[in-house]
């Protein structure tokens, strides 16, 4: 493992090793640019919550992603938060590996490139720790003790970041005219928190930190680094930087909902671009179901002119599909529209 972290070897290179160069239609060299197109930023304190479900509901189906403001959650908890995780990639290789196995399962790990089972056809320019943290505390006995005070700060930022969730997802419930509580439960029980390091990259314009793919999941909360960019989201044709707000976080629709709300909110591709100068640090939090839980349109949002546009299967077997085929596994879940059609 020591070997193949980006962050033990980085330095040592001019150019791009041949097994991080994306093929020409996926390099950021290549991509077109939106010019003039920004993702909408809501604020949850800004107006009426009327209107604020208004914003959140037309975000989440023109660009799939928004930011937000005024969240409640104190700024303190999330630079710490911030540092502790820095601090992490920051040790030496050996240390990193041995605090981020303890899990003999394999939940919580440290990786490289994209940690999926498939082959990918080109590694990405990034390490990333991953472990669960679902509101029952469960596995914090295998989350890293050092730096010290890692769970304690990371466990504060999680508890903030399930709350603002919560939250967004209570408002999206009544947007799409579901109970308010729709998303309490299981289908929110098993939240995983990622810290992505993303080196500074020689060559940006033949690789990328992470790939263009939808989330196999609910709602992503996404806090990136203050004045580093990277992020960018797919519409109608061009790649819409995200650039970082300060004291905000991104949030973006998980191909769940999408199948959820039956394909009225957007899961959005995204992707991640590097930078030859700086290295970038995010926070991703991740709500998942669980592995048991059945996904499939709500029945409230069907109807006989807008009958299910997707199969109902488990989390865990969804999730399964993502790991194996990676960013090209929607087509498994669509049903076609002969299918719909009463014999």
């Amino acid at each position: 493992m020591e070997t193949k972290l980006v962050s033990s070897w980085y330095n040592l290179l001019s150019s791009v090793p041949t097994s991080y160069v994306q093929p020409p239609e996926r390099r950021p060299g290549n991509a077109v640019l939106a010019t003039g197109l920004k993702i909408p930023v809501i604020d949850l304190e800004g107006q009426d919550r009327d209107g604020i479900i208004r914003n959140i509901i037309k975000s989440s189906e023109e660009y799939g992603f928004f930011q937000v403001i005024n969240h409640g959650v104190p700024k303190e908890v999330v630079e710490d938060a911030l540092r502790i995780f820095k601090e992490f990639h920051a040790m030496p290789c050996n240390e990193k590996i041995r605090e981020s196995s303890k899990d003999p399962n394999g939940s919580c790990k440290l990786y490289t490139s994209s940690g999926r089972n498939g082959e990918d056809v080109a590694r990405y320019w990034k390490d990333s720790l991953q472990h669960p943290c679902p509101p029952s505390g469960e596995y914090v006995h295998f989350w890293p003790e050092k730096p010290a005070g890692y769970r304690e700060a990371i466990g504060k930022y999680t508890q903030e970041i399930r709350t603002l969730g919560l939250k967004i997802l209570g408002l999206i419930s009544e947007g799409l005219g579901l109970d308010p509580k729709y998303f309490h439960g299981d289908l929110t029980a098993n939240s995983v928190v990622i810290s992505h390091h993303y080196p500074p990259c020689p060559e940006p314009k033949l690789t990328l930190g992470t790939s263009r793919h939808k989330d196999p999941n609910i709602l992503t909360i996404l806090l990136q680094q203050a004045e580093i960019a990277g992020l960018q989201v797919f519409k109608d044709g061009a790649w819409i930087p995200v650039d970082p707000i300060p004291n905000a976080f991104v949030v973006n629709m998980g191909f769940m909902l999408q199948i959820i709300s039956n394909g009225r909110l957007i899961g959005a591709e995204h992707r991640v671009v590097t930078n030859p100068s700086t290295a970038r640090h995010t926070i991703a939090y991740f709500i998942n179901p669980t592995n048991e839980t059945l996904i499939e349109p709500a029945k409230p949002v069907l109807s006989a002119t807008s009958p299910p546009k997707y199969v109902s299967m488990t989390f865990g077997e969804l999730h399964g599909q993502f790991l194996n085929k990676g960013p090209y596994f929607e087509s498994e879940f669509r049903i076609q529209p002969s299918q719909n059609v009463k014999k």
